[in-house]
């Protein structure tokens, strides 16, 4: 198993980096805020152990607004370490309860957005994420992709990804642009997209899925359970390990606020699977 990913052929980034969604708030997007040093200790410690590929956005932010992902970035690793690669998502409008879809022509602003939080003059991995909880099937991503195209050839924007997505989608959007990465729930408890997870793999697209490790929920699987008892590790061990070979193109994610749950992630890179272990979890 390759440690290391060319992401868009140029940016070498390791397959286990760090997703930044709940260091502003331990339930996630608009949850009670945690303590943004806390959260700057976690991103310091994360460099320090080699995570070179940080998942954020904008609209990370906790319930009251005072804590927020993006800032966390800037304020603890800014400048950024040479090689680091900061990818992120726009498509969601969110206000104080109200989540909409952004028109194409909002998709400046919410770029414009990232890139004064993050402090930079260009982004290296722009998602489009688009619905809600679940894939849109059968609504058109064209006319926002286009917009983010136009962003890309304007130097704001380095790589496209996708979030949130079908096989469909993929292929509207690779019509438009290159799509370096697809953003998606997958985990090894949820695989509903093996189809996109192939797609991707036939043709050097990183799949990225969030949720890696059940995104807080009940992660209870005794296919893990059992392979994480005869490791003496944790099943979100296993499943971060279970992504890393289930296809050369996956990047794990993972994010916590913990600095001992952090480390604990990043040992799963170092979690052999053997030939039994994959046939227990398939």
């Amino acid at each position: 198993m390759s440690e290391d990913f060319r992401l868009g052929g140029d940016l070498v980034v390791n397959r286990l980096g760090f997703g930044a969604m709940r260091l502003p708030s331990k339930n996630g997007m608009g949850g009670p805020a945690r303590d943004p040093e806390a959260g700057r200790a976690v991103l310091r410690r994360a460099v320090e152990l080699g995570v070179n590929h940080i998942d954020t956005a904008d609209f990370y932010v906790s319930r009251n607004g005072t804590v927020r992902a993006n800032t966390l970035l800037r304020e603890a690793l800014h400048p950024y370490p040479s090689g680091l690669v900061i990818a992120t998502k726009v498509g969601p409008v969110i206000r104080p309860g109200s989540f909409s879809q952004g028109a194409p022509a909002d998709l400046r602003g919410l770029v414009e957005d990232n890139l004064e939080s993050l402090g930079v003059d260009r982004l290296d991995l722009v998602y489009l994420r688009i619905g809600g909880m679940g894939a849109p099937h059968g609504e058109s991503l064209a006319a926002r992709f286009e917009a983010l195209a136009a962003l890309r050839e304007e130097g704001l924007i380095r790589h496209l990804g996708i979030s949130n997505v079908t096989t469909s989608h993929l292929a509207e959007a690779r019509a438009i642009a290159p799509v370096v990465a697809v953003q998606n729930e997958f985990h090894a408890a949820q695989r509903a997209d093996a189809d996109l997870l192939a797609a991707c793999e036939e043709s050097g697209i990183a799949f990225v899925p969030f949720s890696p490790v059940g995104g807080g929920a009940d992660f209870d699987d005794e296919r893990l359970a059992k392979v994480a008892a005869r490791h003496g590790v944790t099943v979100a061990q296993v499943g971060l390990a279970w992504l890393l070979v289930s296809s050369p193109v996956t990047l794990a994610i993972p994010g916590t606020g913990s600095l001992a749950h952090l480390e604990d992630n990043m040992a799963a890179a170092g979690l052999a699977l053997t030939e039994q272990d994959l046939a227990d979890l398939t």
